[in-house]
């Protein structure tokens, strides 16, 4: 009887489970970011050993069981930070993110708890051939991507990104506008981006879609996947883009790379803060300011004033309704200038 595997969604762009593939274990030196790998499971009382299907869905694992993932990196500033490059003699890593992402952790917060081992049980073959991330990519030829874009960045991880951009994505589909959501940076879980679609937008992307387990990359790699990326939403019926983008410049995920890239479309720039005075940081190391403001910086009257106080730039609090026709009304500016512009 054949082993049983469970795919991970950062094979989503492979469909694996639909080919008869062979798992064999290979040399350190031909291991690469983006190899699809098979682990077996070892899970422990109190560790994360919920894993993300390819269609989103949760799912638990027990010990002995086969996770199909790929190597990647991590450098999360509020959970963990790992890479497949710090794998020991052991053989040992852990699943980084739950959407498949693998390599050794090498720091994680004492808040977070432990995640789920796997031994290295080898690589995916294809017709005797190793299998990455990078073969499912399109090869079609890059055109220009001229659509106007809404910008989301964060002061970190878990600033309200994500949460702007599905409020964000309703009020624009309630207008009218067909919409894509994007995630151009992090690393690889597909949880975020089908909240977007779920909000009600068009089209979905993310950097997986262009053969990256995470953002963490040479910058010049980066920017020619992204421009794949960007190429594949240009040819898509749509009127425009909402992109959440990275923290800061100096962290590794290359979210700068992707704001210069995007730069000439973008209209109007939402800055998800933790906090009034991390506004302050961010705006500075991008060289831009904002928008809006938004996130907890935003959550009372009182931190709204301290952000014009601080930054001179508007609060406004999404998840609250009044704050809405502002909301809409600065978003309508913004793409109608946008649009006469072109």
């Amino acid at each position: 009887m054949p082993p049983h595997y469970f795919f991970t969604s950062i094979t989503r762009i492979s469909k694996l489970w639909e080919s008869p593939f062979t798992v064999e274990k290979l040399p350190r030196k031909q291991w690469q970011t983006g190899d699809y790998v098979v682990g077996e499971a070892i899970t422990c009382p109190g560790c994360l050993h919920r894993i993300e299907q390819p269609n989103g869905r949760m799912v638990e694992v027990v010990d002995g069981e086969l996770v199909v993932g790929a190597f990647g990196e991590r450098a999360a500033t509020l959970e963990a930070v790992g890479s497949w490059q710090t794998i020991g003699d052991d053989m040992r890593f852990e699943l980084m993110t739950a959407g498949g992402l693998f390599g050794k952790v090498t720091s994680k917060s004492f808040y977070l708890p432990p995640l789920m081992a796997l031994d290295y049980r080898g690589h995916v073959l294809l017709d005797g051939q190793k299998v990455c991330m990078a073969q499912f990519v399109s090869k079609r030829p890059i055109i220009p991507f001229n659509l106007p874009v809404i910008l989301i960045i964060g002061t970190s991880m878990s600033a309200g990104k994500t949460t702007a951009a599905r409020i964000i994505v309703r009020q624009l589909k309630q207008a009218g506008y067909r919409t894509i959501g994007a995630k151009l940076t992090g690393a690889a879980r597909y949880r975020d981006i089908l909240s977007i679609a779920d909000a009600g937008a068009d089209y979905i992307y993310d950097f997986v879609d262009v053969g990256l387990p995470s953002s963490i990359c040479e910058a010049q790699h980066y920017r020619h996947q992204l421009r794949i990326l960007l190429s594949e939403m240009a040819r898509l019926e749509a009127d425009v883009l909402v992109a959440e983008a990275g923290a800061s410049p100096l962290e590794p995920y290359n979210g700068s790379v992707a704001i210069e890239e995007i730069a000439p479309q973008v209209c109007c720039t939402i800055l998800c803060a933790s906090d009034p005075y991390a506004v302050l940081g961010v705006a500075s190391a991008f060289g831009r300011k904002p928008d809006i403001i938004a996130g907890a910086a935003t959550n009372t009257s009182a931190a709204i004033a301290l952000v014009r106080q601080l930054t001179g730039a508007e609060g406004l609090n999404l998840q609250d309704k009044k704050s809405l026709p502002r909301l809409n009304e600065i978003l309508s500016a913004r793409l109608a200038l946008k649009r006469h512009d072109r």
